[in-house]
């Protein structure tokens, strides 16, 4: 039994609530009678709902994000019919802003927008002390407002002030052994960001606040005792704070071993000499670098509030490229106002010239209590209803050229940022002097033939290419078998496709991957030969 229970939907099982370990670590006495339980947005939510119960709660927390507001909202109506005395408070980006309108909002009792690590505590301190009459919940502190079915709500929506670093307890201890070997290890040094863009929350977490880094880096040092190899940082801002930055680097670089693997998020147009010295003498394979590069246009950056320095950020993947073993995962946005598909396709272009192993081409997403807003009737800017809220029009990219970069988007990922097809993506890119007129031609036929962006498997893809290459490009179709074969055999499989069992092909070499390997597998097989 506890009285209370944390819970969340991860959107995959190899994901980890970062958030909830920090409202768990920061209950203080609470902590002792409270259980954290994580399920997945795939599980039936009557599931969910019977294990969360077993507990027999008096309160219940549950982290709302994009991913998962539509089967939380199914979970927290049913919670409230079977046990409405139950107290519901719901805290997370998705239910920060925009509370109004929301179903969710409506059926819980509370909601704490903003960072709930110190303020949660305090609500469920005020529940619990308190004493139920014909009235409701009455509270004992005066400072937090307390409601119940019977009672009327006092104030629902709890406004938290930014919490300092130095307030907070970190929360690493709460990864559990089969975290550290399954699952991603989240982490943080700094919260905020010191940019605008309009299209991103973090422009609304101003200032940047760092992490106390004797603490931090001995939280990281345990982490590394007990067995973590994989770390994703999620800081917004990673090498802004070139002080903090190198001593975290120097950190790593010290303990380094085979399978330490580190992800930062990079600002594009910034990367001075002390960061550029400790990142260069880590070994391939040890880095990953997402870089928001989003657009190239110089007047769509303005309209988003969005500054960047494009000759710095193609001088600093230059050298990324050159002179590390970083593996780059480089971000464009389709949709943003301002943004044409031709500008879009010449920032495809600009950015596959700088050679990232990946570029994830995301498409706009009407974040609850971005500033994006504002264009909305000048660009006619229209969204869709549902979760994750992406553009479906605007003025300048209609509906059906939204979608069919919608599924450029897919199709690129599947070929391109895969690493499966790394020898067959390179022969079609150079097929044409635009990389992105090339790969959307792919893209509008791989749907013509096959009706469909999901569900198709490796081999099947693979052969729509050997189809594409010989009759669409004119490639000989010994030469596109050879190139197919390289990619399909790159990382280790042996079986040889209908299609290509008519060529004399080598017999596969063995993967050079190794259970040392020091990257996960998606990144390894951009660097394998």
């Amino acid at each position: 039994m506890s009285q209370i229970v944390l819970t969340t939907l991860n959107a995959r099982y190899w994901h980890s609530a970062f958030g909830l370990r920090y409202l768990m670590a920061n209950l203080g006495p609470l902590r002792k009678d409270t259980t954290m339980l994580e399920f997945g947005i795939s599980e039936n939510t009557v599931d969910i709902l019977a294990a969360v119960l077993e507990y027999e709660p008096r309160i219940v927390g549950i982290g709302i994000y994009i991913w998962n507001i539509e089967p939380a909202t199914r979970l927290v109506a049913d919670l409230k019919r079977v046990r409405p005395d139950v107290t519901v408070i719901l805290g997370g980006p998705e239910v920060s802003y925009e509370t109004e309108d929301q179903r969710i909002v409506e059926l819980a009792d509370f909601v704490i927008t903003g960072e709930a690590d110190l303020v949660f505590r305090s609500l469920c301190e005020s529940l619990l002390e308190s004493k139920t009459t014909e009235d409701g919940i009455q509270p004992q502190s005066p400072s937090l407002p307390v409601s119940s079915n019977s009672a009327e709500v006092i104030s629902k929506i709890i406004a938290a002030p930014l919490p300092q670093f130095e307030q907070l307890a970190l929360p690493y201890d709460l990864y559990t052994d089969e975290d550290i070997a399954h699952r991603v290890i989240y982490i943080e040094a700094s919260r905020g960001c010191p940019f605008t863009c309009e299209f991103c929350l973090s422009a609304l977490d101003i200032p940047v606040r760092q992490a106390d880094l004797d603490a931090f880096l001995s939280a990281m040092q345990t982490l590394l005792d007990r067995g973590a190899r994989q770390f994703k940082f999620v800081d917004r801002t990673f090498n802004l704070n070139v002080r903090i930055g190198r001593a975290i680097l120097q950190f790593f670089l010290d303990r380094y071993e085979p399978g330490l693997f580190l992800h930062f998020e990079m600002i594009p147009d910034r990367l001075p000499e002390p960061l550029r010295e400790l990142i260069g003498q880590f070994p391939a394979g040890a880095f990953q670098f997402e870089i928001g590069v989003q657009t190239f246009n110089e007047h769509v950056g303005q309209l988003i509030r969005r500054t960047q320095d494009n000759e710095k950020l193609a001088e600093n993947f230059r050298f990324l490229r050159e002179r590390t073993g970083v593996h780059i995962h480089a971000d464009l946005i389709v949709g943003l106002p301002g943004e044409s598909l031709e500008s879009f396709g010449e920032g495809f272009d600009k950015l596959m010239a700088l050679r990232p192993q990946e570029i994830q081409v995301g498409i706009l997403k009407r974040l609850k209590g971005t500033p994006i807003i504002r264009h909305d009737e000048e660009w006619q800017m229209t969204y869709s209803g549902a979760p994750p809220y992406e553009i479906l029009s605007n003025s300048l990219i209609d509906f059906a050229t939204m979608n069919r970069l919608r599924r450029f988007a897919r199709f690129w990922d599947l070929i391109g940022n895969s690493g499966n097809f790394r020898a067959t993506t390179g022969w079609l890119l150079e097929s044409s002097d635009s990389a992105f007129v090339s790969f959307l031609a792919l893209s509008d036929w791989l749907f013509t033939r096959e009706g469909k962006a999901h569900g198709i498997s490796l081999q099947r893809l693979a052969e729509y290419l050997f189809e594409f290459l010989t009759t669409k490009l004119s490639c000989p179709r010994e030469e596109a078998a050879e190139i197919l074969w390289s990619d399909y055999t790159r990382s280790g499989r042996h079986d040889r496709p209908a299609f290509l069992r008519e060529f004399h092909l080598p017999h596969p070499e063995k993967s050079s991957r190794s259970a040392e390997s020091i990257s996960p597998r998606r990144q390894a097989r951009h660097s394998q030969n």
